[in-house]
């Protein structure tokens, strides 16, 4: 992994490329159990440039706990490439990673800022699910439909207004016709 501001480790590789001459050439994702039975099964692999790649293990690149802190490792996480790497290539991953604890004021944090409205409601949401009183359960709920609101109104003002649904966040502007629902009005 890069060293990437305020994050620590991977948690998802989306997409993954190596580098030519001056441009890029991308690897193609395959499930598991496709990747396994049709690149995998080959008694002779030849080696050449990588063109599929899979996720095999669950889990992330990191080290220590999700905080960071205490012993033991995370980095369970693994994927394998097809046909194996006839030379040493250069991966670039597009990666959903996990931030870094904030220990210190001097600390990055990793959430983009306009994200940063939504975290005080989703902590005291988190605060009020172990309340045992059911006021405090619909606080709770009050909360992170607050936390909602916010999160979306930042994916509204991050993502572009072409080629928005480019994003994996993003949701998908055909929903509505895929359930069969139509906007009012619109009665053909």
């Amino acid at each position: 992994m890069a060293a990437t501001t305020g994050a620590q480790g991977v948690i998802h590789v989306r997409r993954i490329t190596y580098n030519v001459a001056s441009g890029q050439k991308t690897l193609w994702s395959r499930g598991w159990e496709y990747f396994d039975l049709f690149f995998l099964n080959n008694p002779v692999p030849q080696n050449g440039p990588p063109s599929e790649w899979s996720q095999y293990g669950q889990g992330s690149s990191g080290q220590g706990s999700i905080t960071g802190q205490g012993a033991g490792t995370m980095s369970s996480g693994s994927f394998y490439l097809d046909p194996p790497p006839d030379l040493i290539y250069t991966l670039n991953c597009d990666c959903v990673c996990y931030p870094i604890a904030l220990a210190a004021d001097t600390d990055v944090e990793a959430i983009p800022y306009i994200f940063t409205d939504a975290v005080p409601y989703f902590a005291a949401y988190l605060a009020l699910l172990s309340a045992q009183t059911s006021a405090r359960q619909a606080d709770a709920e009050r909360l992170f439909g607050y936390y909602t609101t916010f999160v979306e109104r930042a994916r509204r003002f991050s993502n572009p207004s072409v080629l928005r649904g480019q994003y994996q966040q993003s949701p998908d502007p055909t929903t509505a016709n895929k359930l069969g629902l139509q906007k009012a009005g619109n009665n053909g």
